[in-house]
Formats: structure tokens, C-alpha cells, sequence
């Protein structure tokens, strides 16, 4: 796993955590900044990931020119 996408990865879970305090503790408006960040993150951790795959299955083509 790309060192990256491992990252934005931990960040998504932090994040849900901190949601979820938020929503629990009262503070919404807190939450849906959490909740944003969430969105943000996964969607870095899922382009880095394809970012590499897409990398990996290119690259065997190159070589063999």
C-alpha cells in the first residue's frame, strides 16, 4: 500500500472517530466539518491506491518497448 494512501487512510479513521464525538457530544455543526473530512480523506487514500494500480499495470508495457 502506497505510503500515501496509507496515511489519507488513517486520517478517514481519525476523522470518523472525532465525528462521532461531535455528534455525540452535542456539537453538530463541529460533526459535519468532521464528516467533510472524512469525504475528502477517502477519496485520497482511493486515488492513490488506483494511482498505483493503474502504475503497476502500465508499467509492463513499457518496459517491453
Amino acid at each position: 500500500m502506497p505510503r500515501l494512501a496509507l496515511y489519507a487512510l488513517v486520517v478517514c479513521v481519525l476523522a470518523v472517530a472525532a465525528a462521532v464525538t461531535s455528534f455525540v457530544e452535542g456539537m453538530w455543526l463541529i460533526g459535519a466539518v468532521w464528516v467533510l473530512l472524512v469525504g475528502l480523506s477517502s477519496n485520497m487514500a482511493w486515488y492513490y491506491l488506483r494511482r498505483r494500480r493503474t502504475e503497476a499495470t502500465a508499467r509492463p508495457a513499457d518496459q517491453s518497448l
